[in-house]
Formats: C-alpha cells, structure tokens, sequence
C-alpha cells in the first residue's frame, strides 16, 4: 500500500506563507570588513558571535519564537512526535565491558532520558550503579563514560552538563556504591586511564574571567595525574607543551602493562605522534614509538611489552604492525600485510587480533594470532557494521555488536574456542523488516568517481517521482556513514518516503584516499559526489525538486549549507543541523583549529580562495530562489558554536525575498547532540513535519 498527499486544497488550508510569518527581528548590519590576502571580506553580522550579549540573546529569542509558532500550525506535528515516541520505546542495552569478575552495562528502558549504567558481579544479578535520570529535574545532566581501576575499587565516571563538551569526572567506591568527593573540573577531549590508586586524564586551565567558556579557544591541554582522595588542585602535571598550545594531549596505560603511552596531536596535520616511557619511572625520558605528520597510527594494545596497532604508514588502507624492542631503540615490523580493503578497525583479545575491514560500506572481521597468521573470520548477519571485540588476554569469550539499516543493535557472545556467536542482548524494536528494504546504487560523480549510496523505503515502493525523500551525507574527517539501525526513519519510511544515505568522498568507506579526495582543496569533490546523488533521485524518478530535502549535521550541516547556495534549483527543502557554516573563521572558537587538516585554513592563500569559494556564510546572495530552510542549532553547542548558525541565518533571512520560510530553531540547555532523548525526539519531530510540510505531504495521520 502507497501513502501520497492529500488534495492540496487541503494544504494551503494549513500552509503558511512567509509573509504570514511573524516579522523577522532585527539584525542589524554593521560596516566591518576584513581584508584577507588582499580580498576584503565583509562580515556584517559579527556581533552575533557574543553569545553573552543581551542583544544577541534577545534575537534569538525572538527567532526561537518565530519557528515555534510556525511549527506549532502544522497539524500533524504532535501525532509525529507521539509516533517517534512509540517507534523508540523499547528496551536497549549497550555492549557490556568485562573487568575481571565484573561486568558493566547500561540499559535504557522506553523513552528514558538517559541509560542506567549497571554492574554484575559474577554468577550474581545485575545492580543499578549510576542513574543519570536522578541527576536533573530536566534531565540535562548526563552520564559520558566510565572507567574502573585495575583492581576493581574505584569507578571513574565522567558527568556533562546541557550537552556541552565539558565534562565533570567523579569517582565511586564500587565496594561501598559510596560517592567519593572528588571533582575533576574543565575537561575536555579526554579519557581516563587508571594506573594503581589514581588515574591520568587531560584538562584544560579555568577559563580567564570575561571569555565564554561556551565558545572560547581551548589552548593548552595538559595531562595530569589524580590520586583518589585528594582535591583537583593537588594533582600531579605529567605533561605540557607551552610551544604548542593547539594541540590535543593524552596518556594510556594499558592494562596488563607496565607502560605510559602519550600522544599528541595537532589540528593542522592528520597524523599520530605517540611516545612510550615505564609508567613507574616518572623520570624517564619519553621515548618517541611513532612520529608523523601525515600518517596514522591506532594502537590496540600491549602484550608482554609488544605494542599492537595498525598504521597508514607506506600502506594507505592500513596494515597491522607491533613495536619491539628497548623503548630507546623500538622496531616497527608489519604483522598483517595491506589487503585490497581498508582495515577501519582492530580488536585485541585471548591472544588473537580481530580485523575489521570496509567492503563497499560494509564491514568483515578476520582474525589472526599475535604474528599474523589468519586463523579465521567471524560470520555476521548480513551486511552491516560491526563494533567491540575488545578484551584481556585471558579472555576465552568477547562480545561484539552488530547492526544494519533493517537489523536493530545486537549484541553477541563470541567464543573464542570455538569460533561461534550468540545472541547477548537483541533489540525488540517496534520493527517489521519484511516491510522495508535497504538497497545499494552507485552513482556516478562530476569527475567520474564510482558513489555509493543506499536508499532505505518500503518494500511496495514504486518510483513515480512522488516520494518525499531525505536526502543525508557527511563527507568529512574519515568517518565513514555506514549501516546501522535508527527506528525514528521507520516514521518517514512507513508513509512511502525514501532516505537516502551518501557515502561522500571525505569520508572513510575506501580508507585514507577516499577521505584526502574530499579534503582542503578537494572539499568541492564531496560536494559534486552530493549533487550527483540529488541528481541521481531526480533522473530516477524516486521523487522531484520540490519532495526533496538536503540534511546533514556538523560537517554534514556544512554540506547542506554549500549545496543550498551552489545547487537552490535541486532541493525544495534545506535542513542543516549544527553546522559548520562560516569557513573563515571556523578556527577561531573552542576546538574548531583541530579541523584544519580537513578544511584548510585562511593563513595559506590557496586554501582560503578554496574556503570563500564554498563557504556557506559567503555564498548567500540576493535574488536566489533558496529552498525553504530550517537551520536548527543549539544554545550549548561548545563544538560547532551556534555563532555558524546565528550568522548564516541571519544573512539568508537578509537577502532571501520569496515566500518560503527561512527559520532558525534553537535547542537550549543542549549541545551538539541532543541532551535528552526527549530532546532528541523534539528536534526530529520538527524536522520532518517541516520537511513534509514543505514538500505538500500530508501523512495520514492528524493531530488529536
């Protein structure tokens, strides 16, 4: 059965018209041009970036109101929250972490806020530790991740607040489940990693009094050492690097090792430096294990002082090696030879090695012994992504996750003695896969390049060019957008929509070459695959210009943001979510320099004509039919900073003088992902009744 639109007399009866809208409020315009390698670049809407001007709060208070009431006349807007709320109510668990005789896991039952965190003691029941839907009234105050000593005393645990980056790291005495009084404040990008009665981690200094801790550059990242006990001040400096501010530094102890792994890097460069002294031996020197600006190494871990990883090094789709040796004299020697696909992932445990590979945008593991002879592989479901096969040396069983466009998360038992899975944890989604399909197309780019990208509808689609379809891509950073299962799209699906996923050059689904294509001076590359594919779904009949939607988030929000103002005529509506949206001075707030080894920076001059040239904030001009536009940002977002957002809105609101809504929502009290899952249905809920709002798609269901 096929769902189309109601008679669009019906639609003008609930559409309003961009004049019916509330007045746009006041953004004013100020004379301030910047002259860059001799080209003057006017930025009028600067004063947006002050996110603790009482201006700039009452603008966006203003725009907050003018979305929400246009939101609030779509009819059908209240009926698709509750259905997104029905689609995400079931039982989830994560992959659980074995620590000796425990094991941790967390569970979220329903439409919870947060997951609990529990642990199981062995041959016992599980208990709840830590339950983050206790911390708030509101349910802002979540749990990130968490750590226990090697002895099983102590769980580390890292707290964030409305969805910022900071976090807060406290710890529990899991003997007692008594709160223990210690505070780690201004931490950011770091883990934890406990070495007897304390543990490393890296933060950053208080913010100076009068700057946004919110949107401030995050300068100087130090390592330090805490003792259980003891107050933050006290702590230990293991290690800084005054010459190098802008840099990210961290330190690992693996376990079952007498080693201190540290590692550094820097935003300019997109390769590791990874340096290795006895962590009983604070004053060794640091011995350098790896060092490159351009290649990457992921270590996996150590066994009897042999360091396990796998590098890019002469091997652009990754190799496994080890480092052998004293620390002053270290030999890298290849264990797993470079194959035909790129390794995207490894697992160490019970003396084997668990190499993850991407096929076409799906994954396969094998598994070899500690040098390198392939003992066999793991068999999965079908074609999907897979995580986890991580564990101690003495395990005999791990577990690992599974998942696809149609195969909810599950997570599987795996025996290592006698190579065979079973089922730990299923997912019981609210889920028929007999009714919907996931299916693969290659598309080819502007340049010849082979795309894929994968289309998810129902089984009775038939391609007549009225589907209202979402079209999402990311394409950046070697991050690779493969299967994996989301039951809110059953919610678009489920009315004869089509989603649409594009595997973007930039990304990493054909390793280190398919993301250095989509990069720097290549970014436009990861454009023109974008368009190709919008092109594709028009040419193919699965829908037309006016059903079709452009949605990204971050980098991906960058991609809406270039595609609207290179491409206007292909898409009837743009969404992007948290975006990186003014490409010349991204570098400028919190940890934005960590992206110049994808975008480039404005201090290179070929790299910023490449920069003006797509920017999104620069791009805008008069007299363009836009499609209809919702840029949804967050108050809290302290990664890409809602200053992107309040600016390109802004000017897209300036120069656009058609009748389609150009709106701006923002989420507060959250931050780059959604705080909440309450949050998160919220926002989902708006995007898609605009969405069909827009395409004149009616579901069939109404509000109550």
């Amino acid at each position: 059965m096929r769902y189309t639109s109601l008679p669009l007399v019906l639609l003008f009866m609930t559409t309003i018209t961009r004049a019916q809208l509330h007045p746009l409020p006041a953004s004013p315009r100020e004379a301030r041009v910047d002259t860059i390698h001799g080209i003057p670049i006017a930025d009028p809407y600067r004063w947006l970036e002050d996110d603790h001007d009482p201006k700039v709060m009452q603008w966006v208070a203003m725009q907050r109101e003018r979305t929400e009431t246009y939101l609030a006349t779509i009819p059908f807007r209240d009926a698709l929250r509750a259905r997104l709320a029905q689609l995400y109510d079931y039982t989830k668990f994560s992959m659980p972490n074995r620590h000796k005789d425990l094991t941790f896991f967390r569970k979220q039952t329903g439409t919870q806020n947060h997951s609990v965190l529990y642990m199981q003691k062995k041959g016992g029941d599980p208990v709840v530790l830590l339950d983050p839907n206790t911390w708030s009234k509101d349910g802002t105050i979540g749990l990130d991740s968490y750590d226990a000593s090697e002895d099983n005393r102590y769980l580390s645990y890292m707290r964030t607040e409305a969805g910022s980056d900071w976090r807060e790291i406290h710890v529990m005495d899991l003997r007692t489940k008594r709160y223990l009084g210690d505070v780690i404040k201004w931490v950011k990008a770091s883990g934890v990693s406990w070495w007897k009665d304390g543990f490393y981690y890296s933060r950053y200094d208080a913010p100076v009094a009068g700057t946004s801790e919110l949107s401030g550059v995050n300068r100087g990242q130090k390592i330090y050492y805490h003792t259980v006990g003891t107050k933050q001040e006290d702590d230990k400096l293991v290690y800084e690097d005054p010459n190098e501010p802008l840099q990210f530094n961290g330190c690992w102890v693996p376990e079952e090792s007498n080693l201190l792994l540290r590692w550094a890097s820097k935003g300019s460069e997109r390769g590791s430096r990874i340096f290795v002294r006895h962590v009983d031996r604070p004053q060794e020197a640091w011995h350098t294990l790896f060092s490159s600006t351009d290649d990457q190494l992921d270590i996996v871990g150590v066994h009897r002082d042999v360091v396990y990883g796998a590098t890019t090094q002469g091997a652009p789709r990754g190799r496994i090696v080890r480092f052998t040796g004293p620390l002053d004299a270290l030999k890298m020697e290849t264990v797993v030879e470079q194959g035909e696909h790129p390794i995207v992932g490894i697992g160490m445990a019970g003396g084997k090695l668990f190499v993850i590979r991407m096929i076409d945008v799906h994954h396969e593991v094998t598994i070899y012994d500690l040098n390198g002879k392939r003992t066999g592989t793991v068999t999965l479901p079908g074609l999907g992504t897979v995580g986890g096969f991580g564990g101690r040396h003495d395990d005999t069983t791990i577990y690992y996750s599974y998942t696809s466009y149609t195969y909810p998360t599950t997570t599987f038992e795996y025996d290592l003695r006698t190579g065979t899975s079973k089922v730990w944890k299923k997912a019981e989604a609210q889920f028929d896969p007999g009714q919907f399909t996931a299916r693969q197309v290659f598309v080819t780019s502007k340049d010849g390049t082979r795309v894929p990208m994968f289309l998810l509808h129902r089984k009775d689609f038939v391609a007549d060019g009225t589907a209202p379809t979402v079209l999402y891509g990311y394409g950046g950073f070697n991050i690779s957008q493969t299967p994996a299962f989301n039951p809110l799209l059953v919610a678009w699906l489920e009315q004869g929509g089509v989603y649409a996923i594009a595997n973007l050059r930039g990304g990493g689904e054909y390793g280190e070459p398919w993301h250095d294509a989509g990069t720097k001076l290549k970014k436009q590359n990861v454009f023109d695959d974008a368009i190709a594919c919008a092109q594709w779904l028009i040419d193919q009949r699965i829908t037309t210009t006016p059903r079709l939607a452009i949605n990204g988030r971050s980098n991906g929000g960058l991609l809406v943001g270039a595609l609207m103002t290179q491409r206007p005529d292909l898409f009837g509506v743009a969404v992007p979510e948290v975006g990186v949206l003014d490409m010349l001075r991204y570098h400028l707030f919190t940890i934005g320099w960590n992206w110049a080894s994808d975008y480039g920076t404005v201090a290179d001059e070929k790299e910023f004509k490449a920069l003006l040239a797509y920017s999104p904030l620069h791009n805008l001009r008069p007299n363009v039919d836009y499609p209809a536009t919702m840029v949804m940002t967050a108050d809290h977002d302290d990664r890409v900073v809602p200053a992107h957002s309040f600016k390109f809105a802004a000017m897209l609101q300036h120069v656009y003088a058609g009748q389609r809504p150009m709106l701006m929502r923002v989420e507060t009290k959250s931050g780059h992902g959604a705080v909440n899952v309450s949050t998160m249905l919220d926002g989902m809920a708006d995007k898609f009744a605009f969405m069909w709002q827009q395409m004149g798609f009616v579901p069939r269901y109404q509000n109550r």
